[in-house]
């Protein structure tokens, strides 16, 4: 049985995990969802200074701590650029990584330069960004079934500014050989197929669609989790 922790993306906490960590539980497996630093249940400690390098570190602390070996380190949406970074700091203690829906920047590029799209403007001080609830409801979740998108609606937060303003730091992770497996929802707008085909070029990853939207942790818990485990 396999070890996975599984990283979470912007306006996300470890909740939205939760159908795929039950499902990878029951086939006997180890599973770890935490909440990062400022985000869902964390919202109230948001503070400046929380960037994708402190998130990084904050996951590979969880790794030495919990003396993890031959994670699955799954990250999704900007939960991947965490994962690049936690992969370098315990190199010794990952076995695959899995990019679901993800972005996985090269070091000095930031959030802008891939998703196009613009973000919404700052908010608790300049501390937060992220689309209003109505934007939420209306394109990020809008392909989920109206209980699923409530649910989800219910739990959405602002996600710390840091990871959009300041680029990603790397030092070796894309010169690394890594077993990967990187999964495209087909009907995501970000951060798209041609980002995501780059990153599987780059680690010669094991490529898999979804014909789902953004959220496949939510929509097709049970395809998603499938393919964590092959």
């Amino acid at each position: 049985m396999a070890t996975y922790v599984l990283v979470h993306g912007s306006y996300q906490g470890g909740w939205i995990w939760k159908n795929v960590a039950r499902r990878l539980r029951a086939a006997g497996h180890e599973v770890y969802a935490s909440t990062l630093d400022g985000c869902a249940e964390r919202k109230d400690q948001v503070r400046a200074g929380i960037t994708t390098a402190t998130h990084a570190d904050e996951v590979a602390q969880l790794l030495f701590y919990e003396d993890l070996r031959e994670v699955v380190l799954v990250g999704t949406s900007s939960g991947g650029m965490v994962v690049c970074r936690v992969a370098e700091l315990v190199r010794d203690r990952i076995s695959r990584l899995v990019f679901v829906d993800a972005l996985a920047l090269f070091s000095g590029e930031k959030i802008g330069d891939i998703v196009t799209r613009s973000t919404a403007a700052a908010n608790a001080g300049g501390l937060t960004r992220g689309p209003t609830r109505e934007d939420a409801a209306n394109r990020l979740f809008a392909d989920l079934d109206p209980q699923t998108r409530a649910w989800a609606l219910d739990r959405y937060t602002q996600h710390p500014a840091g990871i959009y303003t300041e680029p990603v730091k790397l030092d070796t992770f894309w010169s690394q050989s890594w077993p990967t497996t990187v999964i495209w929802c087909k009907r995501a707008a970000n951060p798209g197929e041609a980002h995501q085909r780059r990153t599987a070029e780059r680690l010669n990853a094991t490529w898999a669609e979804l014909d789902t939207g953004h959220y496949p942790m939510l929509s097709m818990p049970e395809e998603l989790t499938r393919l964590l485990i092959t």
